[in-house]
C-alpha cells in the first residue's frame, strides 16, 4: 500500500485528490489531463491546426506544469492516516473521556479533537464528541458530525450509538428521529448512554 501511494505522484494533483480527497487536486488533475490531451490532439491527430513550435511550446508547458507539480508533491507528500492506536493516543482519550465525566465540556472537546488530529479515523473519540456536542446543545454540529461518522468505516462498529444519538438530537429538537438510511436505528432508552469505553486499559 506504500508503493501505491507514492505511483499517485505520477499524475499532478493525485496525490491530495486520492489521498485526501482534496477539491484543489481534482481541479489540478483535471487541468493536467486536459493540457496533455490537446498536446496529443495537435500533434499527432489534426496537425494542421497548430504550427509545429506552438505545438512544442505546448508539450514543454505541459512538461514543466508536471515538474512543478510533482517536486511540490513530493516535499509536501500528504501523509498516511494513521489507522491503529498508540499509548499516546490512548492516554489522551481516556484523558477527555473523564473530562466529559467530570463535565468539563471545554477541556473534554478540546483533548478529542487532539485526539482526531492525532488518528481522524477514531471512531470512538468521533462518538464521544459528538455526544459532547449534543450534551451542550450544539445540534447541527453533532448531527453533522453523526452522519459523517455513520458514512465512514469508522462509524460501522457504532451504528446503534450513532442511531441513539441522532434520536436524541431530533427529541431535543422537538422532531422525530431520522436516522441515515444505513443506520439500524434503536429507540434510545430513559437513561443517557455512557461514553464509549476504550478497548485497551490506560
Amino acid at each position: 500500500m506504500g508503493f501505491a501511494r507514492y505511483l499517485t505522484l505520477v499524475w499532478p494533483g493525485l496525490p491530495w485528490l486520492w489521498l485526501r480527497g482534496s477539491a484543489a487536486g481534482l481541479v489540478l488533475a483535471l487541468a493536467f489531463g486536459l493540457a496533455v490531451d490537446v498536446a496529443v490532439v495537435t500533434t499527432w491527430i489534426w496537425t494542421e491546426l497548430v504550427d509545429f513550435r506552438l505545438c512544442m511550446g505546448l508539450w514543454a508547458a505541459t512538461a514543466a506544469v508536471w515538474f512543478v507539480a510533482t517536486a511540490s508533491a513530493v516535499t509536501s507528500f500528504p501523509p498516511p492516516i494513521r489507522l491503529g492506536r498508540d499509548a499516546a493516543v490512548d492516554g489522551l482519550f481516556v484523558k477527555a473521556r473523564d473530562a466529559y465525566l467530570a463535565r468539563d465540556w471545554l477541556a473534554a472537546e478540546t483533548t478529542l479533537r487532539a485526539v482526531l488530529d492525532l488518528a481522524p479515523t477514531d471512531g470512538e473519540a468521533q462518538l464521544l464528541l459528538a455526544t459532547l456536542l449534543r450534551r451542550v446543545g450544539r445540534y447541527d454540529e453533532a448531527a453533522a458530525a453523526l452522519t459523517a461518522l455513520s458514512h465512514s468505516d469508522s462509524g460501522g462498529p457504532w451504528r446503534s450509538a450513532i442511531a441513539r444519538e441522532l434520536d436524541r438530537i431530533a427529541a431535543a429538537r422537538g422532531g422525530q428521529a431520522r436516522a441515515p438510511d444505513h443506520v439500524d436505528a434503536e429507540p434510545a432508552g430513559p437513561e443517557e448512554v455512557a461514553p464509549p469505553a476504550r478497548s485497551r486499559a490506560a
